[in-house]
């Protein structure tokens, strides 16, 4: 342990015989500054110190390696949805979680484990002092850069390149996800999942689509009471899986005023013109900000809520967008009653069904 006492005399700071520690230390005197505890955790160089060198760098290591199998799990585990119990495609996200979590607790370690145990204590008392001045500048700057030495990066390589070789991974963690979601443009696909969904036609020999249930039932309209909702699925194999996640609707039966409001709005529409059965609605249920379910059904005020980030749809105006951060409207499915008197689509939904990253200038 070492302890300074301020000195009277000045010094010039631009005296090129002067060690960094040295202008600390006229800069320290100047602020009137009095350091009563200096002490170093281990000799420099000693087998301590090593010894704690290689934890800390083995914690960003750790973090290096975990953050390289993240973007390995990222980019090549299989994601999309497979049938049957115990499938790769269930891993995905806990894998992605796990992976993550363990990065951010090797930088959390490794800093934490730094502080406490790499650098020097010390404790320094100082007035409060107002204004600046060149040599105010200078002497901040050299505090800065004494600082960075105090760090011990240069007489550490292992530790810089710990920290190089964990952390680089690091960043290319956080643009995986930004950049990965741009690299496949939906509109390519044979599927386009933007604008095909489970109640197309295609998908069932050319018939319209019923819509189902969870436990796969067609639904009726006297199923459906006045001011009450339930969530439908398109009638084909798997349709209320994951594999087909961006078809999940809200068939909502509007009471006769509420009714006519909503069909007068979709006949002034072009795309949702004649969309409607009768009182009832329906709308996909996959909010258009963020891809959460908007299920929250207020029949009193027409509104469908998301309870993810607050947005609100007036579903007797298209479900157009009047409250949170969404800005574009819910999809509306085409219904009508078959032959046999259940639901059916009269087509897809005839909007991107979701988030419309996309679409966006």
């Amino acid at each position: 342990m070492s302890t300074k006492t301020p000195s009277t005399e000045a010094v010039d700071i631009n005296d090129p015989k002067l060690s960094r520690f040295e202008i600390i230390r006229e800069g320290a005197r100047r602020d009137d500054i009095e350091i009563v505890h200096y002490e170093p955790q281990f000799p420099p160089g000693s087998k301590a110190e090593k010894r704690m060198v290689r934890i800390v760098a083995t914690f960003f290591l750790i973090t290096g390696v975990a953050s390289l199998a993240f973007l390995g799990v990222f980019i090549f585990w299989p994601w999309e949805y497979e049938h049957g119990a115990y499938t790769l495609s269930k891993f995905y996200t806990p894998l992605l979680g796990v992976t993550l979590g363990i990065a951010l607790l090797g930088i959390g370690f490794g800093i934490l484990t730094w502080a406490k145990k790499l650098l020097p204590h010390e404790i320094s008392v100082q007035d409060r002092h107002v204004g600046t001045d060149p040599e105010s500048q200078k002497l901040t700057g050299e505090t800065a850069l004494y600082m960075l030495d105090e760090l011990g990066l240069k007489r550490r390589p292992l530790l810089k390149g710990a920290i190089g070789l964990g952390l680089a991974p690091v960043a290319v963690v956080a643009a995986a996800p930004l950049i990965g979601g741009l690299i496949k443009d939906p509109h390519g696909e044979e599927r386009q999942s933007m604008y095909k969904t489970g109640f197309n036609p295609v998908y069932n020999d050319g018939n319209l689509v019923r819509l189902v249930q969870l436990d796969g039932s067609p639904v009726r309209p006297e199923d459906v009471s006045a001011g009450g909702q339930i969530t439908v699925f398109p009638g084909i194999a798997h349709g209320n899986t994951n594999e087909w996640a961006d078809s999940p609707t809200l068939l909502i039966h509007l009471r006769e005023d509420d009714a006519r409001k909503a069909a007068a709005a979709a006949d002034a529409d072009e795309i949702n013109r004649g969309a409607y059965y009768g009182n009832y609605v329906a709308f996909t249920k996959i909010c258009s900000h963020a891809g959460c379910p908007a299920s929250l059904y207020e029949q009193q005020t027409n509104r469908l809520l998301c309870p993810c980030h607050q947005s609100q749809f007036l579903i007797i105006d298209n479900a157009r967008p009047v409250f949170g951060p969404a800005h574009k409207r819910l999809a509306m499915l085409p219904i009508d009653v078959d032959s046999e008197g259940f639901f059916v689509a009269k087509s897809d939904y005839k909007e991107t069904v979701g988030p419309d990253f996309w679409e966006r200038p």
